[in-house]
């Protein structure tokens, strides 16, 4: 049975797709346009009550949410591919907190600042000056945070790349790319390292070429 990605164009879902290709996981993908309104079509309802994306579908099993559907890939497809979820229950746990941290204290202000410096202007609305600016002080706070344990760790839950690392990728893409503030990733050394490794994996290259949003 081949899984079912919906909306991969889209960062959340990139979180998804990413984990999927890591595992060499056979996967299809179905379109969903959220500027017409797709996601809130009931057929698509059916499936993501919230009308939200991503969300996988494996046979007759239906799972929403991208931290969700990377820990379920992860765990189904542990034998192949890279151990994503660490080798020790010790290992585990420190996984599932850098994803805790990334879902709690990392993206909330680099998704502000995507739809106010990205989204905004391509919807025809102003950009909120005080988020930006409040928003790039909480992100360089986490970020610091993120350096000190890096200069620990090659990765953040280790010495072995995770789920907690590829959550990063699709917004951090966003962050130096788009919203033009690489910069607070280049001026820490220990992030910069780190983000070089996990953006230059195969993987992450291969679904950013593939599944470009074009923004």
């Amino acid at each position: 049975m081949v899984l079912t990605i919906y909306a991969p164009l889209f960062a959340s879902s990139k979180r998804a797709v990413v984990t999927l290709v890591e595992k060499g996981v056979e996967f299809e993908t179905v379109n969903v346009d959220l500027m017409k309104g797709e996601q809130r079509q009931p057929e698509y309802m059916a499936i993501q009550p919230f009308g939200k994306i991503p969300v996988l579908v494996d046979g007759d099993y239906k799972i929403f949410e991208s931290r969700a559907i990377m820990r379920y890939i992860a765990e189904k497809y542990r034998s192949q591919g890279p151990d994503l979820l660490g080798k020790t229950i010790e290992e585990r746990g420190q996984v599932e907190q850098w994803l805790d941290v990334e879902a709690t204290s990392y993206h909330p202000p680099l998704l502000a600042l995507t739809l106010n410096i990205v989204f905004a202007p391509l919807m025809g609305f102003p950009a909120d000056e005080k988020v930006i600016k409040e928003s790039e002080e909480k992100l360089g706070e986490v970020l610091d945070v993120y350096e000190a344990q890096l200069s620990k760790n090659e990765y953040l839950a280790g010495d072995f790349v995770s789920l907690a690392d590829l959550a990063h990728l699709p917004f951090t893409e966003y962050l130096v790319g788009a919203i033009g503030k690489g910069y607070m990733i280049k001026d820490r050394k220990h992030v910069s390292a780190w983000w070089d490794k996990i953006s230059n994996r195969a993987a992450w290259k291969e679904v950013s070429e593939k599944y470009a949003l074009p923004v």
